[in-house]
């Protein structure tokens, strides 16, 4: 073979090469110009109102039109827990959350199922987006996830605000999708019930530096019952003072 087609062979196996790195896809998640929804479901497995509030967040998942705008997450609340039926999703962190949530926003309702829209009561039947805000343009996320590996899952990327803000807090939430419960007790007793987007840890609030910077670095350790292939992380941003979300992004766990 001449040295000119050994080289030319090389050329093109290395052009290969090259377009299947830039063609696989990048475990990188970024916020764009307009503001995403962040769509809290507040719900419980011992609540016989809730189900249909957890279809619905589920339908989010086959609803490609609203990709990358809605961002859904379910927080299991414990207080039902007390009447007959423990929800093994619910953590007394989300039921702080929930009642912290309607202080910050002079609110008196906290109930299940309910949702909260970017940190506001919601009670509509129509599209999440009608009526929503742009974001501020000083808030981007950048959000990466490194290939799952061992029961480690590494977070990276940053969080950017506006400069000496002081009413921006970070939080980080893993979820888990394709769920499922039979309950024996409760409500809700005898039912099979399905659930996603279950937030199974919520990290925060994690503060930006004086010039408006958080570095996204962390490794979190996965439970062994968790599911690898329906694992997921959100980060948004939240104004302290009022709750209202600033800006969300979502992404799902990268498998080897």
């Amino acid at each position: 073979m001449s040295a000119c087609r050994s080289v030319c062979l090389l050329l093109v196996c290395l052009s290969a090469a090259t377009a299947d790195v830039l063609a696989a896809p990048a475990c990188v998640a970024e916020s764009g110009a307009r503001r995403a929804v962040l769509l809290e479901l507040y719900t419980s497995e011992g609540c016989d109102s809730c189900p249909p509030a957890d279809r619905r967040l589920s339908q989010f998942k086959s609803q490609t039109e609203y990709a990358d705008r809605v961002v859904p997450l379910a927080f299991h609340v414990d207080y039902w827990d007390r009447l007959g039926w423990v929800d093994r999703y619910a953590s007394p962190l989300y039921t702080r959350r929930q009642y912290a949530m309607a202080g910050l926003s002079r609110s008196r309702l906290v109930y299940t199922p309910q949702f909260l829209r970017n940190g506001r009561d919601w009670r509509s039947a129509g599209n999440p987006l009608d009526g929503v805000r742009d974001a501020r343009q000083e808030t981007k996320i950048v959000l990466e996830l490194g290939t799952l590996t061992g029961g480690d899952l590494a977070v990276g990327g940053e969080v950017r605000v506006a400069p000496a803000s002081t009413v921006a807090e970070v939080w980080l939430a893993l979820y888990e999708n394709n769920l499922e419960s039979k309950v024996h007790a409760g409500e809700n007793a005898g039912k099979t019930l399905r659930h996603d987007y279950v937030v199974r840890l919520l990290i925060g609030p994690l503060v930006p530096d004086p010039t408006g910077r958080l570095p996204l670095r962390r490794q979190i350790a996965l439970d062994a019952g968790w599911k690898r292939t329906d694992l997921g992380v959100v980060v948004f941003v939240q104004d302290k003072g009022s709750g209202e979300i600033l800006q969300a992004v979502q992404r799902p766990a990268c498998l080897s």
